[in-house]
């Protein structure tokens, strides 16, 4: 599912700390269909201001950390079902690491799917130490920019110090090096917007480290990601299913 080839030829910028652009990660047919299956299920609300930061968004396990296979394997589409055993492959963790430069023979990997729906985002911040590399993908099939959502790579915490966007088309990604400057952030998604912006968050952790989206003891409450046809995020569900409810969780660190 994934060209391993994309990323080995790929290019670590340095400016303003060592990250990466890489597009064309999936061949058309491939793109089309896990565009057309994005994860709808098994999702939790993640909203907050942690004192660096605010966030609001929708996210849902893929491979939860350390596991070796996916969670929730049973609402995955076939497509889904092989991206996430080739995110669990050797060849991936080469790859990234030969990009990178970092030894993540040893990491926990992480992975989740998130929706940001209208009025989401996730301000300027720098990963925790334990994240030492993160890939973001993306699944929008179309996308207007001035709809947000783009990721913002920043020289600064200041949102207006933008070196460069990554819009949110799949196929595209962005491989960044945690550093203690490597500052990034989420455009809020406009409040007219009639799609969620989609992506796929994949975190190489430290040995020992904990996850901060699904922490031990943690009981949310799952339900599916439902969007009207006014583009509304997830409200009263009309198929008998349970909705989320706005400010669910909060106080997450990312």
């Amino acid at each position: 599912m994934l060209d391993f080839g994309r990323i080995n030829q790929a290019v670590l910028e340095t400016e303003p700390y060592r990250w990466a652009f890489i597009n064309e990660l999936f061949r058309p047919a491939n793109a089309e269909h896990l565009a057309a299956t994005f994860p709808c299920d098994k999702f939790k609300k993640v909203v907050g201001y942690d004192g660096e930061k605010g966030y609001e968004y929708f996210s849902r396990s893929l491979i939860h950390m350390g596991a070796g296979k996916a969670s929730h394997e049973e609402g995955l589409s076939e497509s889904w079902r092989e991206l996430a055993y080739d995110l669990l492959s050797p060849a991936y963790r080469q790859a990234v690491s030969r990009l990178t430069g970092r030894d993540l023979s040893e990491s926990l990997l992480e992975v989740n799917v998130i929706h940001y729906g209208p009025n989401c985002w996730l301000g300027p911040h720098v990963d925790l130490k334990e994240k030492t590399v993160s890939h973001i993908l993306y699944f929008n099939q179309s996308w207007n920019r001035e709809d947000g959502g783009y990721l913002e790579i920043l020289n600064s915490s200041e949102p207006s110090a933008v070196l460069a966007e990554t819009m949110p088309l799949v196929g595209n990604s962005a491989v960044l090096v945690r550093a203690d400057n490597s500052w990034h952030a989420v455009a809020r998604v406009a409040e007219g917007c009639r799609l969620s912006r989609r992506s796929l968050n994949v975190i190489f952790h430290a040995p020992g480290s904990v996850s901060s989206m699904w922490p031990p003891g943690d009981r949310p409450v799952l339900a599916d990601f439902l969007m009207d046809a006014w583009g509304h995020p997830p409200g009263p569900a009309n198929s008998g299913r349970r909705s989320l409810l706005s400010g669910l969780l909060g106080g997450l660190r990312r």
